[in-house]
C-alpha cells in the first residue's frame, strides 16, 4: 500500500467469510488521503459501514442524538519483526462531549495500584500480602476478611481479579483508597491521559468530602506488619467544564423520591474514548511506547492483568463465579452483548473493561483470534435512557446498548477476518491456559 493512503472496504455481514474474502477487493469504495504525518483516525469508514446495516444500526442512526455513541477503532498492522503499526478510524469521537464511564476507571486505577506497590519498594510487599482496611472518615467502611480469595484474606491480588473478571464494585473502592485520588490523577497527568480525572468510588454515592478522604490500610506478610498507610486526603480539585453534564428531566434522589430537575454529572468522573483505547494500548503494547511512558509494571504484573483480563468468569476458581448469575460473556459487551445465552467462540479471546451505568454501555477490548491471526482494539459509548429520568434504572440496555455492542463487534470483527495482511501477526504472547 502506499504510504499516507488507506484502503476503505465494506462487506455484506450475512456472507459466508469465504465470500467475502472473494469480493473483498471489489467492494473497494475510497481512497481517503492523510495529508498530515500525525495521523488523525479516519472519520469516514465507521460512518459508511454503519449505514451500510441499516438492519443492524438503523435505529441508532435515526435516533435523535444517535444515543451518544462514540467510536475507536484501531487496526494492527505487523513488520517484519512483529512489530504492531496502528491505523485509527473513528465515529462521533469527541472529547468535550461528557458520557459517564461507570466502570471503565477500575482499569487506569488497578494499573497504578500495581505501579505503587512496584514504587514503594518494601521488602516484603507484593500484590499478594494481606490488605487490611480501616474506616477513617463517616461513611468509610473496614475490610478485614475476603471470602472470596483463596486463604480467606483481601489483597490487592485478589481485588484486581474480580475488578477484571466481574468488574467488582468494592474491590475498586479498595483499590481506589489505596492508590489514593491525588496520585490517581497525578498518574493521569503523568501519561498524558489529560481528559480523564477519577474522583471517587463507585456504587456508594461517593463524592464531596467523602471522596476527598481515603482509608488507613494496613498490609501483612503472616502475623508481621509490612507496611501501614495512613488515611489520606487529596485537597486538590480537578475541574473538567464539558458538554452533556447536565442531562435528563429528572432523578431519583438517595430516599428514592423524584425530583424533577435536569440531573447534574458535573462532579463525578471523566474517561474519554480516546483516552480509555491509549490506557489499553500503553498495557498491550508497550514495547511501541519510550520508556519513560510504560506503565511501571513488572513482567509478572502484565501477564497477570492479561490473564485475568482475557478470562471469562466461568472459568476462575478463586475467585469462584457460578452459573447462572454469571455466565462466560458477563463482561463481554463487544462481541456478545453479555449475553448469558451466547454463544462464545472458542477461537476469540477478549481482553476488555467495560462498565455500564446511568444507561450508558462502554466497552474497551483488544479482540484477538489466534487461529485466523485476528488482532483489533475497539472502544466505545452508547446511551438509551428515553424516560430522561436518572436512577430509575429503567435504561433500554437489552433493546439498544446490548445489541448495538454486540453487532458492532460482530461486525468489525468480521471485517479483521477478511482484511488482507502483509504479515500475519505472532500472537502467542496473549495466549494462556484457563
Amino acid at each position: 500500500m502506499t504510504p499516507g493512503f488507506k484502503l476503505i472496504y465494506l462487506f455484506e455481514l450475512n456472507q459466508p467469510i469465504v465470500t467475502q474474502m472473494k469480493h473483498y477487493y471489489c467492494a473497494l469504495l475510497l481512497m481517503t488521503t492523510l495529508s498530515t504525518r500525525a495521523q488523525k483516525p479516519d472519520t469516514v469508514f465507521l460512518k459508511t459501514l454503519l449505514t451500510s446495516h441499516p438492519e443492524l444500526f438503523g435505529g441508532i442512526l435515526k435516533h435523535p442524538t444517535q444515543n451518544e455513541v462514540q467510536i475507536l477503532y484501531t487496526q494492527i498492522n505487523r513488520d517484519e519483526n512483529n512489530v504492531p503499526h496502528f491505523t485509527s478510524y473513528s465515529y462521533h469521537l469527541n472529547a468535550n462531549h461528557y458520557f459517564y464511564p461507570a466502570s471503565t476507571v477500575k482499569l487506569p486505577t488497578a494499573i497504578f495500584a500495581l505501579e505503587k506497590l512496584n514504587e514503594l519498594h518494601i521488602k516484603g510487599l507484593t500484590k499478594a500480602s494481606v490488605m487490611k482496611t480501616d474506616s477513617s472518615f463517616a461513611g468509610e467502611t473496614k475490610m478485614l476478611e475476603d471470602t472470596s480469595s483463596a486463604n480467606g484474606l483481601p489483597s490487592i491480588e485478589n481485588y484486581i481479579k474480580k475488578i477484571l473478571l466481574v468488574s467488582d464494585n468494592y474491590a475498586y473502592n479498595r483499590v481506589y483508597e489505596f492508590v489514593g485520588r491525588e496520585e490517581i490523577n497525578n498518574k493521569l497527568k503523568k501519561y498524558n491521559l489529560n481528559n480523564t480525572r477519577i474522583v471517587g468510588r463507585l456504587a456508594i454515592g461517593d463524592g464531596g468530602e467523602a471522596a476527598r478522604h481515603t482509608n488507613a490500610i494496613d498490609f501483612f506478610n503472616g502475623d508481621k506488619l509490612v507496611y501501614h498507610q495512613p488515611a489520606q486526603y487529596d485537597a486538590k480539585d480537578y475541574p473538567m467544564h464539558l458538554e452533556n453534564m447536565i442531562q435528563g428531566k429528572g432523578y431519583l434522589d438517595s430516599h428514592d423520591q423524584l425530583v424533577m430537575k435536569p440531573f447534574s454529572f458535573e462532579e463525578k468522573n471523566v474517561y474519554t474514548i480516546a483516552d480509555q483505547q491509549m490506557v489499553l494500548r500503553r498495557l498491550l503494547f508497550p514495547e511501541t511506547f519510550p520508556k519513560e511512558q510504560r506503565f511501571n509494571l513488572t513482567p509478572e504484573d502484565y501477564e497477570f492483568i492479561y490473564h485475568y483480563m482475557s478470562m471469562f468468569p466461568t472459568e476462575s476458581t478463586k475467585p469462584t463465579y457460578p452459573t447462572p448469575e454469571y455466565y462466560p460473556a458477563y463482561c463481554k459487551f463487544l462481541m456478545y452483548g453479555t449475553d448469558s445465552l451466547a454463544h462464545i467462540n472458542q477461537d476469540v479471546r477478549i481482553f476488555n473493561k467495560c462498565g455500564d451505568s446511568y444507561g450508558y454501555n462502554i466497552d474497551n477490548a483488544y479482540i484477538i483470534d489466534i487461529k485466523h491471526h485476528v488482532e483489533f482494539i475497539l472502544t466505545a459509548v452508547v446511551q438509551s435512557n428515553e424516560d430522561g429520568i436518572y436512577n430509575d434504572n429503567i435504561y433500554e440496555y437489552k433493546t439498544v446498548t446490548h445489541p448495538f455492542m454486540k453487532n458492532l463487534g460482530q461486525v468489525i470483527y468480521q471485517y479483521e477476518l477478511a482484511r488482507k495482511k502483509n504479515r500475519l501477526p505472532d500472537l502467542s504472547k496473549y495466549k494462556f491456559s484457563y
